[in-house]
């Protein structure tokens, strides 16, 4: 999606006018919400140097400019694109990544650099790294740009950056893979940039270009569960971008250049499709390669089990059951001994290990005393049950008992539901988790339908899933999972009779990799197959624990499901009037919808 569109003579006369932030925000607000004046300023800023850059005669006047343009099945957008002809009549786009920056350091690690942002020193992408990731974005996943052969040429401009002493940081050879993929130019370096512009856009665009890229079709998401293998044997197959980038290489260095042999604890906090499981198999996948002694943990079973079915014959079944273990696994360890553990979906974690919960004293406690660096990757709002014990006060509490250092990252590029960050927070509003100004939901952004019918809902899931076997229908667990049953396909357990809707629960046979198993789809998954794993398109069935009532939506656990456990006992707390985990109740079905209804990366059906 493209905010502002227009000739590079249009641009240059609404810089003119001081038009161009008006009408960028216009659309912007319409499209994407609200957005800080800051932002607004460094339109007005930028764009009238930008303007100035183009006044080059010899830069076509029927170019094209784009401001603004989302990027495909994220949150990030692209500053400022030019689109045209190069000199071999090829269809082109010089992408132009625009700083406000003063000055920039540089620091040891991969395509990280230090700057003044937000009213805080901090570390960021090197501008050159962010605008070549952008243009790998773009070819990823948008088709049109792929098969019709458009030429990308991504470079950044720091038209507030004076050459000092801090020239030779940001154009420092560190950073030379970078700066070769993707030029930066800074404040004095007018005629450069203007030389790169017209080096690539020779002739106007007269085969609307951008329009193309802008209703490009776009192709299916990249899946983690797809990709585990090729990253465990060392391949790149996630351009990671932003906040991603500087998580990544933070841990590698907390991780990997601790000289003092220091304990840490390193917690990082990303909602859903915010890249948390695609950063720890990158970070396994490195780490192992140094030989390190790591594993990757999880207390929800599900992830574990697809990981490892989609990695039988690459590599011995020890090696796979010793990668991938359960958090309760490190009741009788020693000390220190792992380097490195990987604890995804942190907030899933329990007090009390083994079948009956009965073994040791805490997980959290027990992964940061046997690992040497312990990162925790969490969600607290994907907290589902009552067991559910994982927060970043309560990692905090056990590092400092333990003597670790803690370091907090956080995360916020939106890769799930299109990286349509207005639905996350639409989400979040209706289910009354937090609120937020999105009180409407843009389903232009995301695909997001509403049905009365769930068999009308199932057909199209079915339809859905014959792209790619990445559609799925999970349910709340409002409905008894008949053990007895479980391989009776003629059984169901899903019955809503008003509709003569009728559905089985996922059968045994599939297990914990119902949502990649190619005949699944006839079968309805729950919270405990899906949480930690992610689909193309999810169809929800939303039970009668959450309701529409009296103009709010509430929640009834009476509703749920007599075996389900994750709310076991709750009729005790309801008749001691426990006020602490009513409340606790109550968030833990608003969660689990909110985690069901973002499985999806391109579209959700209820």
């Amino acid at each position: 999606m493209i905010v502002y569109t227009e000739s590079k003579d249009g641009f240059i006369q609404d810089v003119l006018n001081n038009q161009i932030e008006d009408k960028i925000y216009s659309v912007f607000e319409r499209v994407l919400g609200r957005t800080s004046r800051a932002e607004i300023r460094s339109w007005q800023n930028s764009m009238m140097y930008m303007s100035n850059i183009l006044l080059d005669h010899n830069i076509p006047s029927d170019a094209n400019v784009a401001i603004e343009y989302q990027i495909p099945n994220t949150s990030k957008r692209v500053d400022f694109i030019i689109s045209g002809l190069n000199q071999k009549q090829e269809d082109s786009a010089v992408i132009i990544e625009l700083k406000q920056w003063d000055y920039a350091k540089k620091t040891h690690k991969d395509g990280i650099i230090r700057s003044f942002v937000g009213g805080a020193e901090r570390e960021l992408n090197h501008p050159s790294h962010q605008a070549y990731t952008y243009a790998k974005l773009i070819q990823e996943y948008n088709e049109t740009v792929r098969k019709e052969n458009i030429q990308l040429y991504p470079c950044t401009y720091l038209h507030n950056y004076k050459r000092s002493k801090f020239e030779n940081d940001i154009l420092d050879e560190w950073y030379q893979e970078y700066l070769d993929k993707a030029p930066a130019f800074l404040r004095d370096d007018t005629a450069k940039l203007q030389e790169f512009i017209k080096k690539h856009i020779k002739y106007g665009d007269n085969k609307d270009i951008l329009y193309r890229i802008d209703n490009g079709r776009i192709r299916p998401s990249k899946s983690l569960a797809d990709a585990v293998k090729r990253m465990l044997n060392g391949n790149k197959e996630f351009e990671m971008i932003d906040d991603q980038k500087v998580v990544y290489e933070a841990i590698n260095d907390l991780v990997l250049n601790n000289v003092e042999g220091k304990k840490r604890t390193i917690i990082v906090e990303g909602g859903p499709g915010t890249g948390k499981s695609v950063i720890a198999i990158n970070i396994l996948s490195k780490l192992l390669m140094h030989q390190l002694n790591t594993q990757y943990v999880s207390k929800n079973s599900a992830p574990r089990d697809v990981y490892s079915t989609l990695l039988k014959g690459s590599f011995k079944k020890s090696y796979i059951d010793n990668l991938f273990k359960s958090s309760g696994s490190y009741l009788n360890i020693e000390p220190n001994y792992f380097d490195c553990l990987l604890v995804d979906e942190a907030h899933r974690l329990n007090e009390k290990s083994g079948f009956f919960g009965n073994l040791g004293e805490n997980q959290i406690k027990e992964l940061i005393n046997v690992s040497k660096a312990t990162v925790f990757f969490i969600d607290e709002d994907q907290i589902v049950t009552l067991k559910d014990i994982g927060s970043v006060e309560e990692i905090k509490k056990y590092a400092s008992e333990l003597n670790s250092e803690v370091y907090q990252l956080k995360l916020e590029s939106q890769f799930r539901c299109n990286g349509s960050d207005g639905y996350l927070a639409w989400l979040d509003n209706i289910l009354g988790i937090r609120e937020t100004a999105n009180k409407l939901l843009d389903t232009n952004e995301f695909d997001f339908r509403v049905f009365d019918d769930p068999n009308e809902l199932r057909k199209l899931i079915i339809e859905k899933n014959k792209e790619s076997n990445k559609a799925r229908i999970l349910a709340g667990y409002c409905w008894d999972w008949d053990t007895s049953n479980r391989n009776n396909s003629n059984h169901y357990d899903i019955f809503i009779p008003q509709h003569n809707f009728m559905m089985s629960w996922n059968l045994k046979q599939y297990g914990n990799t119902y949502i990649i198993s190619e005949d699944s789809i006839n079968e309805a998954g729950c919270i405990h197959t899906s949480q930690g794993l992610e689909l193309d398109y999810v169809g929800v069935t939303i039970g009668e624990d959450l309701r529409y009532e009296n103009n709010k939506v509430i929640t009834d656990v009476s509703k749920r499901s007599k075996h389900d456990k994750s709310v076991k006992g709750w009729k005790n707390i309801y008749k001691k009037n426990d006020t602490k985990n009513i409340a606790k109740i109550d968030k833990i079905i608003r969660n689990t919808y909110r985690t069901l209804m973002t499985r999806g990366m391109k579209g959700c059906y209820v």
